[in-house]
């Protein structure tokens, strides 16, 4: 990791932000117009060749903006982002929702996944121990610009549509024991080369029940929400399952 300057990490963290809003590659001129950044657009532009040196933005072809690669996303998750935590009358809602079904583990992690689905507006997927595999949210990403590109839609559907590379890609990672695990770029292995992010958690129930829960999208989902929406789906999953 390198030692960015408060300049460079304002400039990073304008370009992350304003790409996840747009989709679209950012220039000096946008950040120099739409951020109070205290620096002439050359001098922006400079910083942004610097970042790009040290990997954390890329310029796509044919752009004069550039975009954050993976390691600026986890640099940006890590270590700039602030999270929008759940209000009380959002997690009552969320509970209310698989509430009714907390006995039946195959029919919570099923609404659990659908209703992750509607409140990031992304995929959702939870997997179990026994081998399930739930999706909801297939509507979401063909919403989402990155998507319009059939070949990226077509990699991201067929690689989900394995259950053994899911919870192989799981099993790796959770072993960490890292609480959220955010996978991007070489992370998600060759079978999802591609603009693809995995944002899940694994848990645990009090009958010895154990899997995942979270969310694919882009690289440019919207971690502020979902990250902490993703830990409530966890930690609701642990504290409210019964019997299973």
């Amino acid at each position: 990791m390198h030692n960015l300057t408060q300049r460079q990490i304002e400039i990073l963290k304008a370009i992350i932000e304003d790409y996840i809003e747009t989709a679209e590659p950012v220039g000096s001129e946008t950040l120099e117009k739409k951020y109070s950044l205290s620096a002439s657009p050359a001098t922006i532009r400079n910083e942004m060749v610097r970042l790009s040196e040290f990997g954390y933005l890329k310029k796509p072809h044919s752009s004069a903006g550039r975009v954050p690669t993976p390691e600026g996303m986890k640099f940006y998750v890590s270590q700039l982002m602030r999270e929008k935590v759940l209000s009380t009358v959002e997690e009552v809602a969320l509970k209310e929702k698989v509430w009714d079904y907390r006995e039946r583990m195959q029919r919570f992690l099923k609404e659990a996944t659908r209703s992750l689905a509607d409140k990031t507006g992304a995929l959702a997927v939870a997997t179990s121990q026994d081998g399930d595999v739930f999706i909801s949210g297939y509507s979401n990403i063909l919403e989402m610009p990155e998507f319009f590109d059939i070949d990226i839609t077509k990699t991201l559907l067929s690689a989900i549509d394995e259950s053994e590379y899911l919870f192989n890609l799981c099993q790796k990672m959770t072993q960490e024991g890292d609480e959220i695990n955010i996978l991007m770029g070489e992370d998600l292995g060759s079978r999802l080369q591609g603009p693809y992010s995995f944002v899940y958690t694994h848990y645990e129930t009090p009958m010895h029940g154990a899997g995942e829960i979270g969310v694919i999208g882009p690289v440019r989902l919207n971690y502020t929400v979902v990250v902490p929406t993703v830990r409530y789906f966890g930690d609701l999953i642990e504290s409210i399952a019964k019997g299973w």
